[in-house]
């Protein structure tokens, strides 16, 4: 892919100097590190958006099949999960 544009960045002169040595530690120009960096938080993005938006759908679905639960269900369950997992930390520290 062309490198024809260019991105300029302030940061602090101990994070630099500690980035290019890193690069150069990995024989790896800093710039090729960068464009990684850039690319795998643009599609992690990508990937947290659809992940999101898939849950967004299944608990559209739910809410309109009726697979719907109160506060306070949640709560009471809840409760019994932290109940359940104490006891067994308790029992575990005997």
């Amino acid at each position: 892919m062309a490198k024809e544009a260019v991105f300029t960045m302030k940061l602090e002169p101990e994070l630099r100097d500690a980035f290019a040595a890193a690069a150069k530690t990995a024989d790896r120009p800093a710039s090729q590190i960068v464009r990684e960096f850039m690319r795998n938080y643009v599609n992690q993005d990508r990937e947290y958006v659809a992940w999101l938006r898939r849950k967004v759908a299944e608990a559209d679905e739910d809410i309109a099949a009726g697979r719907v639960h109160t506060h306070e269900e949640v709560q009471t369950h809840m409760d019994e999960l932290f109940a359940d997992l104490e006891r067994k930390r308790r029992e575990a520290a005997e």
